[in-house]
């Protein structure tokens, strides 16, 4: 059985955040070659939860949140290696316990659309994106 060790973290590397990325699919939609933009993604996420075995990290969710009204999860990547064992379920659990009265909040990953409602959480239709600013009319 796997003895994971699940703990909020205020700081972690980059190399380590990089190394779950990478290892997870996530990786494939994030910035994994640009140090500084990983290293302010670590910086100004204010909730930090890890997974741990053996002191490895082989699972995050890194939210930003007032901590009263909504958390947004912007990142939950997993290890492939540890997927389809509770860990992402449990990584949002103890996300939403660090900030009970808030709204958890997250963009769903494309190979990950179905998961989500199968764990209880509700789609919403709602949701827009602005990446250039010259798109803004």
């Amino acid at each position: 059985m796997i003895q994971i060790k699940y703990q909020i973290e205020d700081k972690i590397s980059v190399d380590e955040f990089k190394s779950v990325l990478i290892r997870s699919t996530l990786g494939e939609r994030r910035p994994i070659d640009n140090h500084n933009t990983l290293s302010k993604m670590i910086e100004h996420g204010n909730l930090i939860v890890t997974a741990r075995e053996n002191g490895k990290l082989i699972g995050i969710a890194r939210s930003l949140t007032d901590f009263n009204y909504c958390t947004y999860l912007s990142d939950l990547a997993i290890d492939e290696k540890y997927q389809k064992k509770g860990i992402g379920k449990e990584l949002i659990r103890q996300t939403k316990l660090a900030s009970p009265q808030a709204k958890l909040i997250l963009l769903a990953a494309p190979k990950a659309v179905n998961y989500y409602p199968k764990i209880g959480m509700t789609q919403w239709q709602q949701c827009y994106v602005l990446d250039d600013i010259e798109d803004l009319k």
